[in-house]
């Protein structure tokens, strides 16, 4: 799984922010520390034997992405952006583009296939006592069991 994180924010990285946000820090695990706008992988879930002989598991990875909110109206629009459907600052078609073309596997080779499920928890968050605007990303990933 630490493979398949770190991949995952790797592909979060092409996202394309508005001018004078900056970039996306992402990482494929829960950071001490939040520089803004943050993209990172949090907690997990597999269901394991989806195939016979270890062939297939299922994993149900939650991310979150989270902005600052020194101006609340300007936070909600950039993260709205993040979060759309498609568009050069969409966490979902960043993700996504990381499934390869048809007949590869996804994330370089760790996965059979990937899906952005759905969008929860826009809401605030409180990260080591300070409060930022965000939400979570569900992503399904499937590959071999064995490896």
């Amino acid at each position: 799984m630490a493979e398949v994180r770190d991949a995952i924010a790797d592909a979060a990285r092409a996202v394309a922010l508005p001018d004078g946000v900056g970039k996306l820090v992402c990482t494929g695990y829960v950071p001490d520390a939040i520089t803004t706008p943050a993209f990172f992988c949090g907690e997990y879930s597999v269901e394991f034997d989806k195939a016979m002989r270890r062939s297939l598991d299922e994993v149900e990875l939650t991310c979150r992405v989270l902005v600052s909110r020194s101006d609340d109206r300007a936070a909600q629009r950039l993260l709205d952006a993040m979060l759309a459907g498609a568009g050069a600052a969409s966490l979902k078609a960043a993700i996504e583009a990381a499934r390869g073309a048809p007949g590869e596997y996804a994330l370089g080779g760790l996965a059979h296939d990937l899906h952005v499920m759905r969008i929860q928890g826009y809401r605030w968050y409180e990260h080591q006592g300070t409060q930022y605007l965000g939400a979570e990303l569900v992503i399904k990933v499937i590959g071999e069991g064995s490896a």
